[in-house]
């Protein structure tokens, strides 16, 4: 059995055995390594720690290392660093390294299951080896790519957020590639045998990366770190939120985590601050849908819907209309679950279920602020509707969203939510479904004809005369601009219909009711058609968002 490292120092005469004591009680009361606290306690040299180390694990004790050359390893600068470990020499079945502690078996093994090689290991004193790292430093920035370089700024900024971690370099890679492929999310999902790393880009999940379960664990730690979430709470969902800088792009990092069978799965959505443009007109909207809207919501009181899956673009199409309301004249106050975007002039405030502040807590509150226009993240339930409906009764202008299929099914839903059909007939004014579909790629798009059983099928011909769009249809291809998917980019496709007269007496006499065409107006289905036949995405592409 190895001798004890204090009982080497005190048999080689660096130590009385008094001050072995000493540190074992420091040590007791307040943790850290033996040979740290003699360090710190001035009774023995780093040199001398080293010759003890050398004696206890038996591990080669090296003077001289200006022998020795740089061996990259493949493995992050930013890791090798700080944690003193200098590659050196590779053979058939070894890595050789030198460091000052042989204990961090952590980083040994991250080393080992990147290189697929076991380490030999040799001790200096970090006196020696720091230079040699210094040395080596610039050389190794230069040669990694541009992507990398970049990230040097927001790693320290990251850095300041967590403790040490071989993972850091690992994650802004993966946050760098997500935001050169615009993605809009980031999932980690935790398996048996690894970790895998998806990111949705134009709606759709394709996978990026596989982590190995070695480096699961130090890659969870890490997210909960950057997220502000606690990281020795594993058994439990988490919400967290942080702002960075990521190859020059502010990023607001929206974080969710929850247990599973085989360690926790994250989510991570990014919101970049400069990208949207808080306009109706370059939303993709038609231009009758953006005078509709205005024309809706530019009354002073009543309430404006919006519906559609999770993903759909709703809240950002509610940003905008408020971004085309907002003026000095009027207060404009936000409850969202959560904040997503920062807006200059409009008070925002997010929920917290957690204690007790909920919807409906917020709105009956904020009538108290002497708002103009409300815009309510979600109608969840009868209590937070009623008080939407109150608001707009009594002079507000409120904008919401709900979970439907189509614009009119939302009348039925707050009929469900056992709302009087009185009562949403006095406040509602305008309802409006929407869906996000992918764009084609303007390097690969092909010319396409639609056959004359799709013309019937479509109505196309119809679509053409009372709608007069540009006839242009195109294919999908594929090409490295789209990541041979065909597609870059979404647009939006949406029915928008004002509550009137006409629509009230359909209702009241069946209370379904779901025909938008016996209202003149045209479907969800049919927007994206028109889109279909500018060229602008595909039938397959429509069908799959609105089937």
């Amino acid at each position: 059995m190895n001798k004890k490292l204090g009982e080497i120092l005190v048999e080689k005469g660096y130590i009385s055995k008094a001050d072995l004591d000493t540190a074992l009680s420091i040590q007791e009361n307040y943790g850290a390594k033996i040979g740290r606290i003699l360090i710190n306690m001035g009774v023995i040299t780093e040199e001398q720690l080293i010759e003890a180390l050398s004696i206890q694990f038996d591990i080669p004790h090296l003077l001289d290392l200006e022998k020795f050359d740089f061996l990259n390893i493949n493995i992050p600068l930013e890791v090798l660093v700080e944690n003193l470990i200098f590659p050196f020499k590779e053979d058939e079945r070894y890595i050789h390294i030198i460091t000052n502690d042989p204990l961090k078996t952590e980083i040994f093994s991250f080393i080992e299951n990147i290189t697929g090689k076991n380490l030999s290991i040799y001790l200096s004193t970090e006196d020696r080896i720091k230079p040699l790292i210094t040395l080596i430093e610039g050389d190794v920035l230069t040669e990694t790519d541009e992507t990398t370089y970049f990230l040097e700024d927001e790693i320290e900024k990251l850095k300041e957020l967590a403790s040490e971690t071989p993972v850091i370099k690992l994650i802004n890679s993966i946050f760098t590639k997500a935001i050169e492929k615009i993605a809009s999310d980031i999932h980690f999902e935790s398996f048996k045998d690894n970790m895998k790393v998806r990111f949705r880009i134009d709606g759709l999940l394709t996978t990026v990366e596989t982590i190995s379960n070695t480096l699961k664990l130090p890659v969870i730690t890490r997210l909960k770190l950057i997220s502000g979430m606690n990281i020795a709470e594993n058994r439990l969902p988490q919400d967290g939120r942080i702002s960075i800088k990521i190859a020059g792009t502010e990023i607001d990092i929206r974080a969710s985590s929850v247990p599973t069978q085989f360690g926790e799965s994250f989510v991570l959505r990014l919101l970049k601050k400069e990208s949207i443009d808080y306009s109706l007109e370059n939303l993709g909207f038609y231009n009758d849908h953006i005078d509709l809207i205005k024309k809706i919501t530019q009354k002073a009181n009543g309430i404006f819907l919006t519906t559609g899956p999770t993903g759909s673009g709703k809240t950002t199409t509610l940003y905008s209309i408020l971004n085309w309301l907002n003026n000095e004249k009027v207060k404009i106050v936000t409850v969202e679950d959560p904040v997503e975007y920062e807006f200059k002039g409009i008070n925002q405030i997010q929920i917290n279920p957690d204690i007790g502040y909920t919807f409906a807590y917020a709105l009956r509150s904020i009538l108290r602020q002497d708002p103009d226009i409300i815009m309510v993240g979600e109608m969840r339930d009868k209590e937070t509707a009623e008080i939407a409906i109150q608001s707009s009764l009594t002079g507000h202008l409120v904008l919401s969203t709900l979970h439907t299929n189509s614009a009119l099914a939302s009348i039925s839903r707050l009929i469900d939510m056992g709302v009087e059909f009185f009562l949403i007939k006095a406040s509602i004014i305008g309802l409006m479904a929407q869906r996000l579909v992918r764009t084609l790629c303007d390097y690969c798009k092909e010319e396409v004809e639609f056959s004359e059983e799709e013309k019937a099928l479509y109505k196309i011909n119809t679509l053409l005369e009372k709608y007069k769009v540009n006839y242009s249809p195109k294919r999908a291809v594929g090409c490295e601009h789209c990541n041979y998917t065909g597609y870059k980019g979404r647009t939006v496709i949406a029915e928008v219909i004002p509550f009137d007269n006409k629509l009230i007496k359909e209702f009241e006499k069946d209370k379904s009711f779901n025909n938008i065409s016996k209202l003149g107006y045209r479907s969800i289905f049919e927007d994206g058609l028109l889109k279909v036949i500018e060229g602008k995405t595909t039938i397959d592409e429509v069908l799959r968002v609105v089937s």
